[in-house]
């Protein structure tokens, strides 16, 4: 399976992005997806994830109300859409598989997308 992510660039604080993340393969609809991301010189972290059919959702605290996953099952592909950014956002995002059974541990995923840069300005 490979993981194509999409969508970073560079926004002033309180702008909006939204990332895509196209996965190939015929399996996409089995399984849960999230999106992570990895500041500089910090370790990745969760940040949203949805479940197979869309109809769960889990957010890092910090997100909540101002980020929405979501996905496509047609097109084999999930979103986050990212509003109210801050400076503190500013990270390599990266989209995954999820494989295993919890949501937030990095561990839980077994396939990894090459990361997108965003990047708020203050």
């Amino acid at each position: 399976v490979q993981l194509q992510a999409s969508g970073g660039g560079l926004v002033q604080a309180g702008g909006s992005l939204r990332l895509s993340c196209v996965v190939s393969g015929r399996t996409f609809t089995s399984y849960p997806m999230g999106w992570f991301r990895q500041a500089p010189g910090k370790e990745r972290e969760f940040v949203a994830a949805i479940s197979w059919n869309g109809g769960s959702t889990y957010y890092q605290d910090s997100v909540k109300g101002r980020f929405t996953i979501s996905r496509d099952n047609a097109k084999n592909t999930v979103y986050l859409q990212m509003n109210s950014l801050k400076p503190e956002d500013t990270a390599v995002y990266y989209c995954a598989r999820r494989s295993g059974l919890g949501w937030y541990a990095v561990q839980q995923y077994d396939s990894w997308g090459q990361g997108t840069q965003v990047t708020v300005s203050s």
